[in-house]
Parts: C-alpha cells; structure tokens; sequence
C-alpha cells in the first residue's frame, strides 16, 4: 500500500522502517526544514529497547547514549541532599538501560529509512479527504497526493488529530506543568555522567554535562506559577523563564544568562492524550498524537517505537486489512499505555513539590533507593513493562 506518515520525530521513522521492510511505499511527511535536534535526555529501556534491537540499531543508540552514573540532587548552596546510583535503573531492567538526547534517538531512527523512503521536509498536512479507495492528502505547499492510508505521528499537538478527530483540547488533559530544555557550550562547572538536579518549590532545573563540551538544562515548572500563559516564540519562553527561575538560586542565574545566546529552545506544556479511539476510517493516530504520556513518564519515545512496531506488524498480519490491523493494534497496546498514562500522573509531583517539605521528603527518599527493598516498591514498579513485544514476521 501507499502509505503517509505525518511527522519524522522516532515513532514516524520507527514506523517506515517496518512498513518499508514489509513492502509498503511510504512516504514521511514533516513540517521542520530538516531533522529535529535538540529536546532533552530521555531514558531509554524497556520494549522500546528491543524494538530497536531489532531493528539493528541498538548499537547505534548506545554508542550515542551516556552510561549515567548518578542522580544528584543539590540545594541551594550545591551541597548534596539526596539522590541515588542510576544502577538502579540497570539493575531492574537487566542492563537494557540507556540515556540519550531525544534528538539523536530521532537522528538514529531516521538514518535507518534515509534514502529508502520518500521523505518530504518543510510541509506538511493541511487536508485530508477520504473517500472509497484512499485518502487525497492535500499539502500546505500546494501539491495533492493520493493514499491508501495515513497515519499521524506528529506528536502532542497533532494536527493530523485535530483535522480528524477535533480540537486538541478535546483530549488533552495537562498535567499542571512546563517545560524547557536547551544545550550551550562550555558551561562550567560539569560533572561528567551524574545527573545534577535542583529544587524549589513548584521548581526544578537540572544540567547533564554532555560530549564536545556540551551542557543540557532541563526545566519543570508549575504551570500556574506563570503569569503570562502565552509562550508563542523563543523570546516570550524566555522571558518565562527568567519570571520564574530570576530568584531561584543556586546557579540559576549564570543558566539564565547562558540561555540568551541561545537559538533552539524547547518549550512546551506537560500534558498527555487521551482518546476513545486511536483511528477514523483509514487515519490512525500513533505516539504522542494518540496517547502521549509526558515527559515525565520518562519512556515516551521508547513506547512511540513499539506502538509503530504493532501497527507495521499488525498490518502484515492482517494481509492489508487496515480496519483489523488498528483495531487489533489498539487492542493490544491500550491497557500497556493507559498503565504507562496512570504511573506518570502519580509521579508528576515528584519532578516538581510545591512545597518546602514535599521537596524534602522527595529528597529524603531518594537517599533511600540505594536499597533494593525501597527502590523495587518506589521505582521497580514504573521500570518494568507488562507487555509481551509480539514477534512478527517481518
């Protein structure tokens, strides 16, 4: 079939990858000029982790990852308050555990259909018209072309959902936060591998010392702590930024400072999708444009690979019927990602306390996941997927 993908981020690619390798013409459609960069570290285990095994690029993914070492949280004064071994992590999920910038899973994911796949840059979907043999995708630059299927992968502000299924606020339930991340060169100080978080309360900024005398910073925020909601462009996120982290302390200011030279700036609400149905007619929906769980889930990317795994390979199953392949899809993946959706909610507090005494108590009791008891009823829970990755042929 003639199939187009909305959206080049990981679940796009995944998905082209799988559908390319059972036959399939596909083209992948993305608004960006060129391939996304930048975004924020992400962990990377899990079923995500096989799908990329087998895929063939898991070396790829961990010759780019960081084999983190610690997470440490700091106060004020950059002493530490608490914080724990990311063994941890490598220890509940068997050693498939790795952290990586968002951006360079993207890049990895994509070189894997670079040259094999139509991709077109700098457009995007402004149409969509079904009728009883395909769908005519009508593109913002002009141009009209005819598919069998398309598939929205173009994340959290979905436009593919909103021409299909209605305005975004219909499912998006915020979580009460935001976020911002961005990169500059020769931050000091740095602590190679270790994770280095600070809070106050309703605030958290963090920095990771990266390759190529590189330093990530991630912000998380309550969302009601803004004055001004309207973020629409890299000044006015800023500008955000400076209200609510001016008088933060530790390094903050020096961070603020840093961040005006900066051109790529991330910014976005902390929100998941909730949906009744993933698909309409020959439109489905898949990663973040479906049933986005938030960044603090901290496997988003990880689950976008699976899911494009199970539609590719339900499609092969399904010899072509696309109306049992999204249905068997949904089925299969719905209980794993509402499950996914519940654990984020539960921990969203935790990036973030709004008071003096839940930052405590969040720091009080990450000293304590260095004991396995404590970290398997804490964290063990949320590390491991009770999901049996099916082993289809293709």
């Amino acid at each position: 079939m003639k199939i187009a993908i909305s959206g080049a981020g990981i679940a796009g690619p995944t998905l082209a990858f799988w559908l390319h390798r059972s036959g399939h013409e596909v083209t992948l459609i993305e608004k960006a000029p060129r391939l996304r960069g930048g975004g924020y570290m992400i962990d990377f285990w899990g079923v995500g982790y096989a799908v990329a095994e087998r895929m063939g690029i898991l070396g790829a993914v961990l010759e780019a990852g960081y084999p983190v070492r610690e997470i440490r949280l700091l106060d004020r004064r950059g002493r530490k308050v608490g914080g724990f071994s990311a063994d941890v992590f490598r220890r509940m999920t068997d050693g498939h555990f790795t952290s990586l910038p968002r951006g360079d899973l993207a890049r990895i994911a994509y070189a894997a259909v670079e040259n094999r796949v139509e991709s077109i840059f700098d457009d995007s979907i402004r149409g969509l018209d079904e009728h009883a043999s395909g769908v005519r995708v009508a593109l913002a630059h002009g141009v009209e072309r005819d598919f069998d299927l398309v598939i929205g992968t173009d994340g959290l502000h979905s436009s593919v959902r909103t021409q299909v299924f209605g305005r975004q606020a219909r499912f998006e339930k915020p979580l009460g936060y935001r976020v911002a991340a961005f990169t500059v060169a020769g931050y000091r100080p740095r602590h190679e591998l270790v994770y280095v978080s600070y809070s106050v309360p309703g605030r958290q900024v963090a920095r990771f010392a990266m390759r190529h005398d590189r330093t990530m910073f991630l912000f998380v925020f309550r969302a009601d702590l803004v004055r001004d909601a309207q973020a629409d462009n890299a000044t006015d996120c800023k500008a955000q930024l400076r209200d609510v982290f001016a008088d933060a302390g530790w390094e903050c200011p020096r961070i603020l400072d840093e961040m005006e030279a900066v051109d790529e700036l991330y910014f976005d609400r902390v929100s998941q999708i909730r949906m009744q149905a993933w698909s309409k007619g020959r439109v489905m929906l898949l990663g973040d444009a479906a049933a986005c769980v938030s960044l603090l889930a901290g496997e988003g990317s990880g689950l976008a690979m699976t899911e494009a795994y199970v539609l590719a390979g339900e499609l092969q199953r399904a010899r072509g019927d696309y109306r049992e392949a999204y249905c068997r899809c949904e089925d299969r993946l719905r209980p794993f990602i509402a499950q996914k959706q519940a654990a984020a909610v539960n921990f969203a507090a935790a990036f973030a306390p709004a008071t003096a005494t839940g930052v405590w108590i969040r720091n009080f009791i990450s000293k304590l996941l260095d004991f396995r008891p404590l970290a398997d009823r804490f964290v063990g829970r949320d590390l491991r997927d009770d999901f049996d990755l099916p082993d289809y042929d293709m």
